[in-house]
């Protein structure tokens, strides 16, 4: 089991197509002037995304097992209940209760099973401008202006979650997290970079 996150349980998708209300015709700019000229035709587009946090399974280390091949297996979990969600991020915060698991010692699978919570969301909006402009009867050309994650947000990516990394007090409590519980990495899936990206281009119809 060296995959520590198992999908996402819910996704929103949504898109806008709008023309702006400038040029001949329109609410604004609608004189025929040079203003209206260079206003009119431009369409705003919007895709809008936001899902849940990505399942994340915590594990330890599988040498008890003397299972050759596997790495890792499923942590203990040592706290009843729902775990505990502080959502910070960075490297010396604590997104969720490391307290609640445990490391597995003796030849056995540990308990906590799959998805034992859910890592950060991911909203997200794109944005872009266009306008076709006519070059005779069956030719066009047009300007495009996009921009990827426009609001510039951090997709963070999921926990550190291998508790074989904790080191503790003989008394049972936590002496070093050694990362364990901290997000220090994005998530920047289907897209080229996670922050803010801007691109212009030229298109050709015929």
């Amino acid at each position: 089991m060296n995959k520590a996150e198992t999908g996402r349980p819910h996704r929103l998708n949504t898109s806008l197509i709008y023309e702006l209300p400038f040029g001949s015709g329109k609410k604004w700019l609608n004189d025929g002037g040079i203003l209206s000229s260079v206003a009119a035709g431009w369409q705003l587009n919007t895709f809008f995304s936001v899902s849940s946090g990505a399942f994340v399974n915590v594990t330890s280390s599988a040498t008890v097992l003397n299972a050759p091949g596997t790495t890792n297996q499923f942590a203990d979990k040592v706290k009843d209940g729902p775990v505990e969600i502080f959502g910070d991020v960075g490297p010396q915060a604590q997104y969720f209760d490391v307290s609640a698991f445990r490391s597995v010692s003796d030849v056995r699978f540990g308990n906590a099973g799959l998805n034992s919570f859910v890592g950060p969301t991911a909203p997200n909006v794109d944005m872009s401008f266009f306008r076709a402009f006519r070059l005779g009867r069956d030719r066009t050309l047009q300007l495009r202006a996009e921009c990827f994650n426009i609001a510039n947000t951090p997709h963070f990516g999921n926990p550190n979650t291998n508790m074989s990394n904790v080191t503790f007090n003989t008394d049972g409590s936590i002496r070093a997290l050694n990362g364990v519980g901290s997000i220090t990495t994005t998530d920047r899936t289907g897209r080229q970079y996670d922050e803010r990206e801007w691109r212009l281009g030229l298109r050709f119809g015929f």
